[in-house]
């Protein structure tokens, strides 16, 4: 794995950069989208590719445990060959999923007991298992087992709960270095900076994270209903300790504003549910903000859905239509709407890239940050 950083932008710290991975490059910034269980919901691969064109996914361990177990997936030859998909993947630990379990999981120094969401059964999660099950997954970049603090959070339960997550990135880090990878592609494991929303706490993890010197830094435990501001401000002490020569990756995040205001302090990767659940529930993000399909103020806008003619999917469906197949709870109207959700996270990142290049990146985040939260 190589990072090599493209162009820099002279007034923020928004970056292009390039990651070479497994035979092939991703360039940044990048907004992975999210295929819980090894598939992004209602999408065929080729739709996926066709419309967003994502270099990488993201996969859920927590899930992929759960159903259809490790397992399966490593005899399958990895998640790639699993899911028929030959681009790049990401999994996350289960750290997170483990935290909204609240009321069915017991966290101690060994790991975690759990509750299982489908029959209730109960599994245990330790930093070496977490990595185990990484590995029979077979994606090409893996997370370290952390600890997700809640919002708000006690300060003293904050520091007790970060230098827990700093004892499971050790045992990680031994755990990864003696398994041997499970399929022919390898993996790189990367950390995640905790702390709350204590500056002090974010940056000595940081720091601590820095030290492990890992190939790449993850920032979790944001975007878990703290103020957008505030997440802002733990995201710029973070990326002033974060070696600037390692990918920067923002974990659960964000909104299409949330997503410009992060490039600019210096993250390079995203990944949400945002887009394709809100898809899902007739919430639809253009270029002058926020559409819910299902609004009968639509019922006879026979205009296409983005008012300045963005296009994702391969027909130009009218509101009215789209408004249709969702009163009808026609599966069809939830695949539009996820193209084109997904479809319009990557004109973002996309028109980004072009912006940084032409030296224009402030003045136009500053003004599609401003309609980009607007409910049309």
């Amino acid at each position: 794995m190589h990072f090599k950083i493209i162009k820099k932008d002279t007034k923020t710290r928004a970056r292009i950069a390039e990651i070479s991975l497994n035979g092939s490059k991703i360039e940044t910034p990048i907004f992975m989208p999210v295929a819980t269980s090894a598939a992004i919901k209602g999408l065929h691969g080729k739709d996926l590719i066709e419309t967003s064109d994502p270099q990488i996914i993201l996969a859920n361990t927590y899930h992929l445990y759960l159903r259809p177990g490790d397992e399966i997936i490593n005899n399958s030859g990895g998640i790639h060959n699993f899911m028929s998909w030959d681009r790049h993947v990401l999994t996350d630990s289960g750290g997170y999923q483990v935290y909204s379990l609240s009321a069915n999981r017991k966290i101690e120094e060994d790991g975690v007991k759990f509750k299982s969401h489908i029959d209730g059964s109960y599994h245990f999660f330790s930093p070496e298992m977490a990595i185990q099950i990484q590995k029979n997954i077979g994606a090409d970049i893996i997370m370290a087992f952390d600890e997700c603090t809640p919002y708000p959070c006690e300060k003293n339960y904050a520091r007790k709960s970060m230098n827990l997550t700093h004892r499971w990135l050790q045992r990680c880090i031994k755990e990864f270095k003696k398994t041997k990878n499970n399929n022919l592609r390898n993996q790189f494991l990367f950390p995640i900076v905790q702390g709350s929303v204590y500056a002090d706490l974010r940056r000595e993890s940081a720091e601590f994270i820095s030290s492990m010197d890992l190939p790449g830094n993850a920032i979790g435990g944001l975007s878990v209903g703290e103020p957008h501001d505030i997440m802002y401000e733990m995201c710029e002490i973070v990326c002033d300790k974060l070696p600037e020569a390692k990918p920067r990756y923002l974990m659960g995040v964000g909104t299409p504003s949330n997503i410009l205001e992060n490039i600019s302090l210096g993250i390079d990767m995203f990944d949400c549910v945002m887009p394709t659940r809100n898809a899902r529930n007739g919430m639809l993000f253009t270029s002058e903000g926020k559409i819910n399909i299902k609004n009968e103020k639509w019922k006879n806008d026979f205009s296409q859905i983005d008012p300045n003619g963005l296009t994702f999917v391969d027909s130009q469906y009218s509101k009215a239509y789209l408004r249709h197949l969702f009163s009808i709870n026609e599966n069809l109207g939830k695949q539009i709407a996820t193209i084109h959700n997904l479809g319009f996270y990557s004109w973002i990142i996309k028109k980004t890239k072009e912006k940084i290049l032409d030296g224009d990146f402030v003045s136009w985040k500053n003004t599609m940050v401003k309609k980009l939260d607007n409910k049309l």
